[in-house]
This record gives structure tokens, sequence and C-alpha cells, in this order.
């Protein structure tokens, strides 16, 4: 009988593992296990004392070229001193790899492992290391460009925003302070002056889930599977996003924040334009990454999703955060 079409899999990590095996010498007693799903799936390789994690990319979410500048920076990032999880050529040379999977052919990359685990919370000396590495990553970023998206506003807001109102009636409280807020965003960023904001590279996911920090505290950064074009600001207000999140404390969070600061600008310098945005542009990422989770809904294992937990995001998350940093009382100064 014919199959019926699929519009996502898990690839057996049995297969997965000679296939890799394979392509990339690994000894007999190679293993790979699978470890997460998210946008993407990822799995663990293990080979004696060597460790390597392969990324399945989901379908149509990112194209061959997209993930080749991907790469592109990840090397670039790498020759120039920077801890980052960096990708792996198999024995013809090539780190992109095509998998013939049941809903249509997905793509591979083998990367190398950071060692050390993922920590929620960890020390004002770790913040400032983080903050060096951001500024140094920023440094040779700037005025990078790569063949892939644009953080835009509307793709920050407008486009979230049409995902969202898919899983969210419109004519709920949370709806409104989304409409409303994205509105005020919307119009605070149209008149930024933008001969002082930096433009590049960006990674836009930096936050203790895409780290892992060894014992004696050296710090790895992986996950560049959003890294696109924009203002370098973008990743410094999603840094402080998911830092106030994290940090209940005031005074803990604002000895960290200090740190984090202290770090990056000891490598790169920050503009008033820069830091006013930060909050502003904060709010912006929460919807944007609100809109992710709508928009892979089918292709995501992504079960919690639902009207309550919209509700509960905005009201806990986004809206407490636009009134922390008063963005609504912007207009009135």
């Amino acid at each position: 009988m014919n199959h019926f079409p699929v519009s996502s899999s898990h690839l057996s990590a049995r297969h997965l593992g000679s296939f890799l095996s394979e392509k990339y010498l690994l000894s007999a007693a190679s293993a790979c296990r699978f470890i997460r799903a998210g946008v993407n799936h990822t799995y663990l390789v293990e080979d004696g004392r060597d460790k390597f994690v392969f990324r399945v990319y989901s379908l149509n979410w990112r194209t061959e070229k997209e993930i080749s500048e991907e790469i592109r920076l990840l090397m670039r990032l790498k020759e120039a001193g920077i801890p980052v999880s960096y990708p792996i050529a198999d024995k013809a040379g090539r780190t992109i790899q095509v998998l013939h999977a049941p809903e249509g052919d997905r793509f591979g990359v083998l990367f190398s492992y950071a060692k050390g685990e993922k920590l929620h919370t960890y020390s004002p000396a770790i913040h400032e290391q983080i903050g060096a590495m951001l500024g140094k990553l920023h440094v040779e970023a700037r005025d990078l460009s790569l063949e892939r998206v644009v953080y835009t506003p509307q793709v920050l807001l407008t486009e979230p925003m049409e995902q969202i109102r898919k899983f969210l009636a419109t004519d709920t409280p949370e709806w409104a302070f989304l409409e409303s807020a994205g509105g005020l965003i919307t119009e605070l960023l149209s008149r930024v002056d933008e001969s002082r904001l930096r433009r590049g590279a960006v990674h836009l996911d930096i936050w203790y889930d895409n780290f892992n920090i060894s014992k004696d505290g050296e710090v790895t950064l992986f996950d560049f599977d959003f890294c696109g074009n924009g203002w370098l600001c973008l990743d410094l207000a999603y840094y402080v996003l998911q830092l106030t999140n994290l940090e209940k404390e005031e005074e803990e969070r604002a000895l960290k924040l200090e740190s984090f600061w202290r770090g990056y600008e000891s490598v790169a310098s920050v503009t008033e334009e820069e830091r006013r945005l930060i909050p502003t542009l904060g709010v912006s990422l929460y919807i944007f990454y609100l809109g992710v989770q709508c928009r892979r809904y089918e292709n995501w294992s992504n079960s919690f999703l639902s009207e309550s937990y919209l509700k509960r995001f905005i009201n806990v998350l986004i809206k407490k955060y636009y009134e922390l940093y008063q963005i609504g009382e912007v207009e009135k100064i």
C-alpha cells in the first residue's frame, strides 16, 4: 500500500548513526541518539571520547543557501577565535547532508560539541565573559551581510502578529494589548536614527539555552539557526530580555547586567541610540518568537500551544516587560 504523506518525522537515530559513521569515518563503536525536538531535531553523536551534535533541519525551514550562509558565519567566527560550535566537514569535504525523509528532503549538519552544560543562572563573572564574547562577535560581524533574512519591523512584528491571531481571538484583552503595543513599537522604530545604529550579522537567539559552560568557566555559543541581518543591538536586547526574565531579584539582576555591559564595552562601543532602543526591541523579540511558535505549530511537536498559553505568555512575560520599562509612556516624554 502507499504510505500516507507526513508533514514531520523523527529520523531513526540508529540509522542516522550508520549514515554518519560512513560519511565521517567514525569508528564502529560510535553511537547516535535523539536528544531534542524543537524547530529542528538534534542528535548527540558519540565516538569514544569524541562528541558531536547533528542537527536535522525541518522541511522547508531553511534553504540550502541559508544553511551555507550560517556555516560561512560560523567559520568566520571560529577563525577569529570566538568560541562557537562549528560545522564539521565529511570525508568528501561537504558540510551539508541531504536526507531523504518521508516528508521530503531535509538537510543535516554535524557540529562540534560544546563542552560543559546549560546553566539557568550563572555568576556575574560569566556574564562579563559572555558580554566580552558578544562584543568580539559583533566586531567581527559588523557590516557583514548574509544571504538570509533581514530583521525589519515587518519581520519582527507585523508577520508574527498575523501568525498569533490564528490562535488568539481578536476580541480578547491580550490581543488588544498586542495590537496597541505592536503599533506603538512600529512607530518608535520608524523614528530611529539609523546612522547611530551598527548593522551586520546577528545571532538573534543569545540566551542560556544556547550556551554550554564548562566546569572551568569556558563558555561556548551555539545554535545560529536564527542568524540574519539587522541592527547589532538586537542581540543585546535579547540578552537583556532573557536576563531580566530569569533574574527575579532586582539587585542581583542589576549586578549581572552591569557585569555583562562591562564585558561587552571592554571590546565594543554601544551608542546611546542603541541603549535607548533595547527595551523596545526586547518586546518586539518576544512577539517575534511567539509568532514562530504559532507559525510552526504543525511541525514542531508544539502541543502546549493554545489560547490559554498565549494569554499567559502575553500577560506574564510580554506585558510585564513592557510595563517594567514603561514603553507605553515613551510617547508622553
